[in-house]
């Protein structure tokens, strides 16, 4: 992908309190992290925020918190201190004036954006030696009978489906032209305990999995979870779910 928008049509939306259910919350130790890099605590831009997770992380470090999204239904679903001060704005362009911004996050989202103009107006908003991060998660990982079979759902059942620019979360971000001075960024992970229903509440907010049900008309989630009890046990057992973190981080 070369960096084009993907024209913007708001495929999240029937999914939008899913995904607040579902979604995984990030490490606090990450936004701590980013906070100490950032050369202010002033202001923070949270953009393509969803419902609201990174920006409920990055809040008890900065004055304030702008998270912004183009779909009005997934900022409808955040937390009320995200609504509150969010914004319905397109990545590319934000209500926000020059050389005004410490740090800006971008969760799980960069794939969507015509990345030039998005990361002309983060030039355009950000302070000198502000910085700017950009990070995604890859498939979870729980063992290897049941990854294996996640891996399967997503690349046969789902896989005609994914949009373009799933490769860029695929290669976990590493192809994305990024023309910021780079820093290394520690070896985060999402780790939290999942029931069953909770995986197919996740896998069912996949944008591959809605454009299934869009074409399709059917739920392919259920006969997957189905199939995946005998290897999971009792639907309410918990199990452990790692969510490797890939990041591009750096100083405007």
């Amino acid at each position: 992908m070369d960096g084009t928008a993907i024209e913007f049509r708001d495929l999240f939306a029937p999914a939008s309190s899913g995904y607040a259910e579902f979604r995984p919350h990030y490490p606090p130790e990450l936004f701590a992290f980013l906070a100490g890099r950032s050369p202010g605590r002033r202001l923070a831009w949270d953009n393509a925020t969803g419902s609201g997770q990174a920006a409920a992380g990055l809040a008890p470090h900065f004055e304030r918190v702008l998270a912004t999204d183009a779909s009005r239904a997934q900022l409808a679903a955040a937390p009320h201190a995200v609504r509150a001060t969010g914004a319905i704005a397109r990545a590319e362009r934000c209500p926000l004036r020059p050389a005004t911004v410490d740090l800006i996050t971008v969760a799980q989202a960069a794939h969507w954006f015509d990345r030039p103009a998005f990361f002309a107006e983060a030039k355009r908003v950000l302070v000198p030696g502000g910085v700017i991060a950009l990070w995604c998660y890859t498939l979870l990982e729980i063992e290897p009978a049941i990854d294996a079979r996640v891996r399967t759902f997503y690349a046969d059942v789902v896989g005609p489906y994914w949009p373009p620019g799933r490769d860029l979360v695929a290669a976990g971000y590493r192809t994305i032209e990024f023309p910021f001075a780079e820093f290394d960024v520690p070896a985060f992970a999402i780790v939290l305990d999942m029931t069953l229903p909770a995986l197919a509440g996740y896998l069912r907010t996949w944008s591959a999995t809605l454009r299934y049900v869009a074409d399709r008309g059917v739920d392919p989630v259920a006969p997957f979870i189905h199939e995946l009890a005998a290897w999971w046990g009792e639907p309410g057992r918990l199990r452990q779910a790692r969510f490797p973190l890939h990041f591009r981080a750096g100083i405007a």
